[in-house]
C-alpha cells in the first residue's frame, strides 16, 4: 500500500443540482460505508459460503482424469477446494491440479504454481505466463519470490491509477475519453467520482487491516456496485460501463517498464526445474512466434475458444518440424476458474464466469476437437503423464 497517492480533494466542482455528490463530502465516512467496505474486502467465509463451495451444481462421475493447471483459488481455503473436486470428479484417478494465483505462489499438495504478469519485449506487450513447480523446488526460491513480490504490487499500483483517473483533474482528458465512449450522463459521472473518492479515503483509513490481495481494480467496481441500493435513481449499469472504459484506458497507459521480461522469468523458472505454459495465446498472437522456451500452450479456456482447432494444428505442425531438436510442445486447456465466484449470489454473477469450474474443460471431449487432437496423440492422460514427469 505504500505506493498509493494522496487522497484527492481538489477535484473540479460539480453543478449545484448535483450537490449530493459534492466531493468535499466524500471524505465523511459513515458506518454504512465502513460496513460495505468491510464486507467487500473480507476473506472470511460464513458457514453458508462454505456450503456453497462444498455443494457444486454439477458433478462429472465419468471423467477419469483431472487436469487443472490454470485456476485461481483467491481467498477460498484450499482444503475446501480439494473437497469440492472430490465431489465433482469422484472417479478421477489420474490428477494434476496446480493453482495459479495472480503473481502469488501457492502450494497445493505436491505442486506449486502462479500466473505471473510480465513483458514480452519483442512486441512490447504485457503477457501472462503460467509457472508450475514441484513444491520442494521453490521452498528456498529467493529470486523467484522476489520477482513475484514486485509483480504482485502491479495490481495495487494500477488500482490507485484507476481511482486517480476518475477523481484527479490532472487526468480529466482520460475521464472525458471514457465518458464520450460510454455516453455516461453528468449524474452518473458525479456519482462515480464521489464514491471513488470515498473509497480512496476508506482504503487509507483501513490500510493496516485490508488484505493486500483485495487491493485490485475489482475493488472499485464492487464498491460502486454496492451503492446501487442507496441510489436507485442512478443507472448502475452506466456507472459500471464507465468504470470499465476508464480501466481499459489505465491498462493501456500503464508503464511496461514495471514488469520483468518474459525471458528473464523463464530463465529463473528453468533454473528451479519448473514448467512454463502460455495461457490464452489468441489474445496476443505474436507470442506464438516468439519461440520462448516453454512446455506448451493453452489452446482453450472459457475466454479463448475461437481458435482452438487452429492452435492444436499449429502446435502439432511445430512439433513435427522440430523433430528431436527440442522437447515436444504440450497441448493444454485451462478452465481459468476464479473460486470467489462460487460464494457470490448467482444472480449477480455473469453466467459465463459462474459456469467455470476447476478441471472442467469440455473441449477435450468435443468430437471435432478430439479429431484434431488425434493427429498429435494428445489427451488429458497424455498431458498429465508427460508434464508430471517434467516437473519431477
Amino acid at each position: 500500500m505504500s505506493e498509493k497517492k494522496p487522497i484527492l480533494t481538489a477535484c473540479a466542482p460539480l453543478p449545484k443540482d448535483l450537490s449530493a455528490f459534492d466531493l468535499g463530502a466524500a471524505q465523511d465516512i459513515t458506518s454504512v460505508d465502513q460496513e460495505i467496505y468491510d464486507e467487500i474486502v473480507s476473506v472470511d467465509l460464513s458457514p453458508a459460503q462454505r456450503q456453497m463451495v462444498l455443494n457444486p451444481q454439477r458433478t462429472f462421475p465419468k471423467q477419469k482424469e483431472l487436469l487443472a493447471i490454470h485456476w485461481h483459488p483467491e481467498w477460498i481455503p484450499l482444503e475446501l477446494i480439494a473437497q469440492r473436486l472430490d465431489i465433482m470428479f469422484p472417479n478421477a484417478q489420474s490428477r494434476l491440479v496446480i493453482p495459479t494465483q495472480h503473481n502469488q505462489l501457492m502450494t497445493f499438495g505436491q505442486y506449486a504454481g502462479v500466473e505471473i504478469d510480465c513483458l514480452a519485449s519483442g512486441f512490447q506487450r504485457k503477457v501472462q505466463l503460467l509457472l508450475h513447480f514441484s513444491a520442494d523446488r521453490v521452498e528456498d526460491a529467493g529470486v523467484l519470490k522476489s520477482i513475484l513480490a514486485h509483480t504482485f504490487k502491479y495490481r495495487t499500483s494500477q488500482l490507485f491509477q484507476f481511482m486517480d483517473t476518475v477523481v484527479d483533474p490532472a487526468h480529466a482528458e482520460d475521464l472525458e475519453e471514457a465518458v464520450m465512449a460510454t455516453g455516461a450522463g453528468e449524474e452518473v459521472v458525479a456519482f462515480v467520482r464521489f464514491y471513488t473518492a470515498r473509497l480512496v479515503k476508506l482504503i487509507d483509513l483501513n490500510e493496516n487491516s485490508t488484505p493486500p490481495q483485495m487491493i485490485k481494480n475489482k475493488l472499485l467496481s464492487e464498491f460502486i456496485e454496492a451503492q446501487g441500493a442507496r441510489h436507485p435513481e442512478i443507472s448502475l449499469g452506466r456507472a459500471l460501463l464507465l468504470l470499465k472504459a476508464v480501466k481499459a484506458i489505465v491498462k493501456r497507459k500503464f508503464s511496461l517498464d514495471y514488469f520483468f521480461r518474459a525471458s528473464e522469468v523463464i530463465e529463473e523458472v528453468r533454473s528451479l526445474g519448473g514448467g512454463v505454459v502460455i495461457p490464452h495465446p489468441e489474445q496476443f498472437w505474436p507470442i506464438l512466434l516468439a519461440d520462448y522456451d516453454v512446455d506448451g500452450y493453452e489452446v482453450w479456456n472459457p475466454q479463448s475458444r475461437e481458435y482452438t482447432d487452429f492452435l492444436i494444428q499449429a502446435l502439432t505442425r511445430k512439433n513435427r518440424e522440430s523433430g528431436r531438436n527440442r522437447r515436444e510442445l504440450l497441448i493444454f486447456m485451462g478452465d481459468d476458474c476464479h473460486m470467489s465466484v462460487k460464494i457470490k449470489d448467482p444472480a449477480r454473477v455473469e453466467r459465463a464466469k459462474l459456469e467455470r469450474e476447476v478441471g472442467l474443460q469440455p473441449a477435450w471431449d468435443e468430437l471435432a476437437i478430439r479429431k484434431t487432437l488425434s493427429f498429435s496423440d494428445a489427451s488429458r492422460a497424455q498431458v498429465i503423464a508427460e508434464y508430471r514427469q517434467r516437473l519431477q
